[in-house]
């Protein structure tokens, strides 16, 4: 995303460039992400440069983005279905019993439900109260902002929404959408705008621009605002499968180093996470603190910065967040679980020595808690809550009691979050930057250079489908013929399988909020064995879309209209160098995780 938007930002004062031609394909990210990408794309037709955005699928999330541009086109016999947003909760209490396994599960929070899986066998109320708040909010921002895209009016776009249109003529007639081309026909049509050769379209490629300076235009200054990015699961150590978590290991070393280099004015925390893992997140909470003491630190929330992935952002002087973020979710999560009925079942005899009271305490996996440890549980369970939650009170300068009042594990979305005063401002990465100057003593005026500090990778792992079961499956496996206990592998399947059930819609191979798979069996290991966790499964940031039932996969592809030289021959939207980048960066991955 950065390199799309940093392109827009340049394309916009490029008198090189005529204009921009996107295909917008499934898109794979959260609504606060398409806010952002908006916001750019209306940047760019600011500067009075045509806009065309391409599709052949899309649902009502494509078509929010696609809205921004100053005409959409779609290809004749595409598919554009708008029907509306949903979201789905998924219970496994009903599977466990049937295989004879009990979870042992505190959730501390009235609405925290990310136990709610595996305890319940329906929706709670809370969940229901707070899930179809997130719904109205994106339903009623859907609504405002395409009618004042496409000068419709609110109950236009509501009755299309209602209506079920599958006709690409009607929706053209209906001034939806304003042409139905295929990508040949673009092509002709952008022949004529870009003034190239006759036979070919003056054009440049999204990975060829990205490496056009951005001091070129004039859009960089001497003063540097480092941005660091943090996103995914919250674990406690690498799991040694991609780059998809977030660990102390990781972040704080880069923390320290910003907090010494005089060079940075300030730093924009750029957090897109469900939580994870308590204490990691605690340890870079107070890394984060301590650099705030030295320097501006400002808080960029993406798609999500829930639970663990608040905790982060709350170490920050002030926190930015879109409309449609999700976040909060302040509340614990922990349990373990009683495998007794199962062994007996499966003719498995497990038997415990043990000195201490307590010793047994998380250990036995064969019986349930009795009295005094259910008790000793749920303790430490509320000891870590009131943590977080004073904790999070003391950095938003809250009494404890305004903040357990929207704590609880609740989640909001950012517009209200920002009433309940847990975030400070509405905005994405500009807004942020400014906040950053503003507290520097920069001019709002003066151009900055943006430093990126980290930079996320994508696992070849992750491209393979099924890979949450097939990674389940082959540690489970591997459990066994290391002399593991059958307790061992279990929690090792049930992991995988808990929380691809969790997700509702996902991606092929992919967890909640984007949660890998070894990430995930690492954050259940952890459940299983009473380790407390700051996450959020009530919902998943990518996977509350749209009624129309499109699959989510790549993003989009750009090609700018390039007022002089042409590119290499092929398709309107090929970025071939690109791919080849893209092919040679999984094999170094793949390589680095083999050494």
């Amino acid at each position: 995303m950065p390199q799309l938007t940093d392109a827009l930002e340049k394309a916009a004062v490029d008198p090189r460039v005529k204009g921009i031609a996107v295909e917008i394909n499934p898109l794979a990210i959260g609504w606060a992400k398409v806010q952002e990408l908006r916001r750019y794309v209306k940047l760019f037709r600011d500067s009075g440069k045509f806009s065309i955005a391409y599709m052949k699928t899309a649902g009502e999330k494509e078509y929010y983005l696609a809205s921004a541009f100053q005409e959409i086109v779609v290809a004749p016999t595409g598919n554009v279905r708008l029907a509306g947003f949903s979201v789905a909760g998924t219970f496994l209490r009903g599977v466990l019993d049937k295989v004879g396994v009990e979870p042992q599960v505190q959730r501390i929070g009235a609405y925290k439900s990310a136990g709610d899986q595996l305890l319940r066998r329906d929706m709670s109320d809370a969940q229901r109260e707070q899930l179809g708040e997130l719904l109205d909010d994106i339903y009623e921002h859907f609504l405002d902002t395409v009618a004042e895209a496409r000068g419709k009016t609110r109950e236009e776009v509501a009755g299309l929404l209602d209506r079920g249109v599958y006709d690409n003529e009607v929706l053209l007639a209906e001034g939806w959408l304003d042409s139905l081309k295929y990508e040949d026909e673009i092509t002709d049509d952008l022949k004529k705008r870009t003034g190239g050769k006759e036979d070919e379209v003056a054009k440049v490629g999204l990975s060829r621009y990205s490496k056009v300076s951005r001091g070129a235009f004039g859009l960089n200054g001497k003063k540097r605002i480092a941005v660091l990015r943090a996103g995914g699961a919250i674990v406690g150590k690498a799991s040694g499968v991609g780059s998809g978590s977030i660990t102390p290991e990781a972040i704080i070393p880069k923390l320290r180093a910003l907090a010494k280099d005089k060079k940075i004015a300030g730093v924009v925390l750029r957090v897109d996470s469900p939580g994870g893992d308590a204490l990691a997140s605690d340890l870079m909470w107070r890394e984060i603190q301590q650099l705030a003491a030295k320097k501006p630190v400002v808080a960029c929330m993406g798609d999500v910065a829930a639970s663990g992935g608040y905790y982060m952002s709350m170490a920050a002087q002030a926190i930015v967040a879109q409309p449609l973020t999700i976040t909060g979710s302040i509340g614990v999560v922990t349990g373990k679980f009683n495998l007794a009925e199962l062994y007996e079942r499966v003719g498995y005899a497990k038997t415990l020595l043990s000195r201490g009271k307590f010793a047994e305490f998380l250990a036995a996996d064969n019986r349930s808690f009795n009295e005094e440890e259910a008790s000793l549980f749920e303790e430490s369970a509320q000891f870590a809550y009131r943590s977080f939650r004073d904790k999070a009170a003391a950095s938003r300068k809250m009494p404890v009691s305004d903040m357990q009042a929207v704590a609880q594990g609740r989640v909001w979305t950012g517009q209200r979050a920002l009433q309940r005063q847990l975030v400070d401002v509405l905005g994405g990465l500009h807004e942020a930057v400014a906040l950053v100057k503003q507290a520097a003593g920069i001019d709002q005026d003066e151009r900055v250079t943006l430093l990126e500090v980290s930079r996320s990778r994508t696992s070849p792992l992750k491209l393979l489908g099924g890979g949450a079961n097939v990674l389940a499956g082959l540690a489970a496996l591997g459990t066994l013929s290391q002399g593991g206990t059958p307790s061992a592998a279990f929690s090792q399947a049930l992991g995988a399988a808990v929380l691809q059930q969790a997700a509702g819609s996902l991606l092929p191979g992919m967890l909640p909020n984007g949660l890998s798979a070894a990430a995930g069996l690492q954050l259940l290991q952890q459940v299983s064995a009473g380790q407390p966790l700051c996450y959020m499964t009530e919902v998943d940031a990518t996977s509350l879309v749209s009624a129309g039932g499109v699959a989510a996969g790549a993003g989009a592809g750009a090609a700018a209209a390039w007022g002089g030289r042409s590119t290499a021959a092929g398709g309107l939207f090929d970025d071939e160098e690109a791919g080849v980048q893209a092919f040679f960066t999984q094999v170094e991955d793949a390589v680095g995780q083999l050494l």
